[in-house]
């Protein structure tokens, strides 16, 4: 028998229980740690339970052979760390990696942050059009300028026989090492994630109190030491910001390293992992994944540590508005032509080339074009490829793309608009903040090792290659975009709006749908929005994983461009201007404009 006591104790749990559960935002919470537990951290001990598995095509292995299916084996981790392959197989890729996001960073931040300078702190003409032009390479996929890359600096002695613009235009050959391997690939990753670092140094340079750099002038202090004693060390959080996000994007970059790499052999983590996987060999191939995982891990830690060493960086205060701007004098024409020359060669220029490259009868040679690569009704040239615009291929995987996209929008922003409501509503909580974290993961995680991650959960489970599996990963993926929309759209609410609705007893549901969604509409479609461009133009989240009858756009034009050079162009043109269309709407929709706040 129950005493009094515990009788009380029982009743008090359950009136809280049901408090609790009465509560929308409480519902919310505990139903998203549950989904998003399963679905962010049961892949990752799939994965990791995978590398110590003995799968069927490893069982070729001398030293598994007697092994059964599933058995537990340390093999593959001592074969990837400490065998006498381990260097060629794991160290080496893992160095290239290292090294190839190393220079990249550099590149990135020393190119973005001098164009940042420039245009927020000098006289340079042409700052409006720079400022639109230059982010215009980190709204194209990456790839897109390692194909560029390839198309143009192409040498007729070295890959598949046939010579870029450069050569067929000038006629001068550049060396294997600037067309292929580790310098072209960091080169280009650099660029692509230049007008990030140039977001980041360039909107704190803009809110920076000009009355500090004003009153060292009238101390004498000379420009050089005004630089060097105010303006780098108020811009460096945003430098350290941009670094490590830089490194570990490029470290987890796929698309850059395989396009470019092939020919000379350059090999990262990544291009390895397909590799590995495409054997079968998944343990080997997913301890790839895990160390990429853990690079990110780090790299969010070390984010942390340097930006949390300093509590504030107190630039924005009463300021001055009016900004000194250092004379340039004639200069300021000359590095403007040079700039919005660099621009264009990183944006206008590739969409250029692809066109004239998809029109070429012999790739490389601009004297005959043609437009059978796009229109004809018949294979050309017997490739079994028709032209794009009647290529079955083409429209299934185009198809695929948009209801992907379509599908990881709907539930990654939907669940995004949930998570924020709940999270700002229940703030300072410790479920609210699991939550928050949990459904932040994705974002910190490598595409493909996420991707390896969901192959590891869907291979027992008999879901690879399923339309199914495609929108797990899209949506996990991309829920962060959407949860971080929706949790500042909810902070920017008042909490009396929706007091308000609750003392006239309005379901919650309703104040959701007629009150809080419309007026904070504008940022919830954001939410939709960014995850729907990000996943059309994904190569490395869907590369495991999109195969058979489920190709994507994406993963049609890596199969193409080792074949069919002419088609893949033209296949690369079409996915571009799709990308910039959807951005375009993007911005009519919601205002948003990638370098608001930054250029002249």
């Amino acid at each position: 028998m129950l005493n009094s006591y515990e009788l009380s104790r029982g009743r008090k749990f359950k009136n809280w229980l049901k408090n609790f559960f009465t509560q929308p935002a409480n519902i919310i919470l505990v139903v998203s740690l549950v989904i998003l537990g399963v679905f962010t951290l049961f892949p990752l001990i799939s994965l990791l339970s995978d590398t110590f598995k003995v799968h069927i095509a490893e069982l070729m292995f001398e030293e598994l052979r007697g092994s059964t299916l599933n058995s537990a084996t340390g093999f593959h981790w001592s074969r990837m760390l400490f065998s006498d392959v381990s260097a060629m197989y794991f160290w080496k890729p893992l160095g290239n990696a290292v090294l190839m996001s190393l220079l990249s960073s550099a590149i990135a931040i020393l190119y973005g942050g001098v164009v940042a300078f420039l245009i927020t702190r000098t006289d340079i003409k042409a700052k409006k059009f720079l400022s639109a032009i230059f982010v215009f390479p980190y709204i194209m996929p990456s790839w897109t300028l390692a194909s560029f890359w390839k198309n143009f600096f192409q040498n007729p002695d070295i890959g598949s026989g046939t010579g870029g613009m450069l050569y067929n235009l000038l006629g001068i050959k550049v060396s294997e090492g600037f067309v292929y391997g580790l310098v072209p690939s960091a080169i280009v990753l650099g660029l692509h994630y230049a007008p990030f670092a140039y977001i980041l140094i360039g909107g704190i340079l803009r809110n920076m109190d000009a009355n500090l750099e004003e009153a060292a002038t009238v101390l004498g202090a000379s420009r050089f030491k005004i630089i060097r004693r105010i303006t780098l060390p108020i811009v460096m959080p945003a430098l350290l910001s941009t670094f490590l996000l830089v490194f570990s994007s490029s470290m987890s970059a796929y698309a850059v390293p395989q396009f470019l790499g092939g020919s000379s052999g350059f090999t990262v983590l990544t291009t390895s992992m397909k590799q590995f996987i495409g054997y079968g060999w998944y343990g080997q191939g997913y301890i790839m994944a895990v160390f990429m995982i853990i690079f990110g891990l780090i790299i969010l830690g070390l984010n942390q540590y340097f930006t949390g060493k300093r509590k504030s960086f107190t630039t924005v205060t009463g300021k001055s508005g009016q900004i000194s701007y250092i004379k340039l004098k004639g200069w300021k024409y000359v590095l403007a032509v040079i700039l919005v020359l660099l621009s264009l060669f990183c944006s206008v220029l590739p969409l250029i080339t692809f066109a004239l490259e998809s029109l070429c009868v012999t790739p490389g040679d601009y004297s005959a074009l043609t437009f059978d690569f796009w229109i004809s009704k018949v294979p050309v040239n017997n490739n079994g490829i028709h032209g794009v615009f009647h290529e079955p291929q083409l429209w299934r995987a185009f198809g695929n793309s948009v209801g992907l996209s379509v599908c990881c929008a709907l539930i990654a922003g939907t669940v995004g608009i949930l998570i924020g409501y709940a999270v700002s509503k229940r703030r300072g909580t410790a479920l609210a903040r699991f939550v928050d974290n949990l459904a932040f993961l994705p974002y910190l995680m490598p595409s493909m090792a996420l991707g390896a991650a969901f192959l590891a959960l869907g291979t027992p489970l008999g879901l690879n290659q399923t339309f199914f599996l495609l929108v797990l990963v899209g949506a996990v993926k991309y829920l962060p975009f959407a949860s971080r929309s929706g949790i500042n759209a909810m902070l920017q609410l008042s909490g009396e709006i929706e007091e308000a609705a609750l003392l006239v007893k309005v379901p919650w549901w309703k104040r959701m749908v007629r009150i809080i969604f419309p007026i904070q509409k504008s940022t919830f479609i954001s939410g939709y929005l960014l995850p729907f461009t990000s996943c059309m133009r994904e190569l490395s989240l869907f590369t495991l994983l999109a195969t058979g009858q489920m190709t994507l756009l994406t993963t049609l034009l890596e199969d193409w461009q080792t074949w069919w050079q002419q088609s893949a162009n033209a296949l690369n043109l079409i996915i571009i201007v799709t990308v910039l269309l959807i951005n375009f709407i993007v911005n009519k929709l919601t205002g948003a404009s990638i370098d608001k706040g930054v250029g002249g």
